[in-house]
């Protein structure tokens, strides 16, 4: 299917049950003939032999399903009219005989994601529309959310919604929890890929070589974050300005009276305001106090400690952060909110505190690089200011491209970025003819300030 990567070994192709052999030869000389033409690639010839075991011996072999696939994605590819809705049609009937003779290989989610997504590449030809587009992905979502995790059919899924609001078949608010929904979906999965390449990570890092299966899992795991992280960006941007405080301020004013109990509209609303920039506005500041006093969490806490800091109560403010990161129990949300709490100190000017919530988001989650890449930036935004004469102090940039190094070898979707980053800082540090000048060569620098931390001197 095309949300997946179908993985098709050679047993799935001659691993048959012998007694369906002994029962029906016919079937098995079909599908010895179809997978023969399938592997190359002769999907028109292939079709017919295809067919007969299909429809004779329908529980006979997997490569019925997951060969049919590519066979029909060929016919439809090379087909017009009818004959290519034929096409369309047979295979999404193809997907639901999976399901039905192979359940353990096929879910009913994946299934109608998969129908889905083919209904809507081809919503010209078999003449749907908007809302029935949407109604297809609707119905995979509130079905089997657990196996709706094609990133592709996420993004269909809500930029439909939104054409809908915008040609005034939607209401806004629909459009608002939608996204909640579907970004609350994308960081499960994210979640779920994180915690398996950390396990790599760690186990890399220990010193425990990555077997070739163990490598090709992190390239896999690290494929699937990019694409998750991609999606949600671009849901993101399709979400665009309707999420402006314009929007926001008088449909939270309106509904506040209604929800100022519920704990997920409180949650979404604050969020939302959050990261739109509507702080400033009263209703925040409102919708920040119900929802702590609804519902004390790990999130309230934050929220209320953005609020202080805004009012320039430092100290209150960080006794709430405090409060937020002990409250929260699970290990990975909580590497989550340690990366969110070092940002917002970082933005504050409070690098030691910052770099130390850094540290706490990296012994929890030892894949995010980005943590590695802010230590990074404080530390060459301190340079000026860390080191007592100027040889120390582009000596700091070492220090400063050793961890965006780092980040580079434990996330390689932010390699590029950070290995730019390093090369960057390197440029800045001391040159070998300084390095000369002064005799440093092999000596340990010490760097005060909150940086607190020493490097060694390339040797010449």
């Amino acid at each position: 299917m095309k949300t997946r990567i179908t993985l098709v070994f050679a047993a799935l192709l001659f691993g048959l049950n012998m007694s369906f052999a002994q029962q029906d030869e016919e079937c098995m000389t079909n599908l010895t003939i179809f997978t023969d033409y399938y592997k190359s690639k002769k999907y028109d010839e292939a079709y017919s032999p295809w067919m007969k075991v299909r429809n004779k011996c329908p529980k006979f072999n997997r490569a019925i399903y997951a060969y049919g696939e590519k066979i029909l994605e060929h016919k439809i590819e090379n087909s017009t009219g009818a004959d290519k809705v034929g096409y369309i049609n047979d295979l999404m009937k193809l997907w639901d005989e999976a399901l039905v003779n192979f359940s353990s290989n096929y879910s009913n989610g994946e299934v109608l994601v998969d129908k889905a997504e083919l209904m809507y590449d081809h919503k010209k030809e078999l003449g749907l529309n908007d809302k029935q587009i949407y109604d297809a992905f609707d119905k995979a979502f509130k079905t089997d959310l657990e196996n709706f995790s094609s990133p592709r059919g996420l993004y269909i899924y809500f930029s439909t919604l939104v054409d809908l609001h915008n040609a005034g078949q939607a209401p806004i608010q629909d459009v608002f929890n939608k996204y909640d929904d579907v970004t609350g979906k994308i960081e499960t999965e994210k979640d779920a890929y994180t915690k398996k390449l950390n396990e790599l990570i760690e186990k890399e890092e220990s010193g425990e070589g990555l077997s070739s299966k163990d490598e090709q899992r992190k390239a896999s795991y690290n494929s699937y974050l990019e694409n998750y992280e991609t999606i949600g960006g671009s849901i993101d941007s399709k979400l665009g300005i309707l999420a402006n405080c314009e929007n926001l301020i008088p449909l939270y004013t309106k509904d506040f009276e209604t929800f100022k109990n519920d704990a997920v509209w409180l949650q979404r609303a604050v969020s939302r305001m959050y990261n739109k920039e509507c702080t400033d506005d009263p209703l925040y500041i409102k919708l920040v106090k119900a929802y702590d006093e609804t519902a004390p969490s790990a999130d309230t806490k934050y929220f209320v400690a953005s609020l202080l800091f805004k009012q320039g109560k430092n100290k209150e403010g960080m006794d709430y952060l405090n409060q937020s990161y002990d409250l929260e129990t699970d290990n990975f949300k909580k590497a989550k909110l340690a990366y969110r709490i070092a940002g917002s100190l970082k933005n504050k000017g409070d690098y030691s505190a910052a770099r130390n919530y850094y540290r706490k988001a990296l012994s929890l989650s030892p894949s995010m690089g980005k943590a590695y890449t802010s230590i990074a930036q404080m530390y060459a935004a301190s340079a000026n200011s860390c080191g007592k004469d100027e040889f120390d102090k582009r000596a700091v940039y070492w220090l400063a491209a050793a961890e965006a190094r780092k980040a580079a070898r434990v996330d390689s979707n932010l390699a590029s970025y950070a290995n730019g980053l390093a090369d960057s800082y390197e440029g800045k540090a001391p040159s070998r003819s300084m390095i000369f000048e002064q005799s440093k060569s092999g000596q340990v620098i010490n760097i005060g300030c909150w940086i607190g931390a020493s490097v060694t001197v390339p040797k010449l």
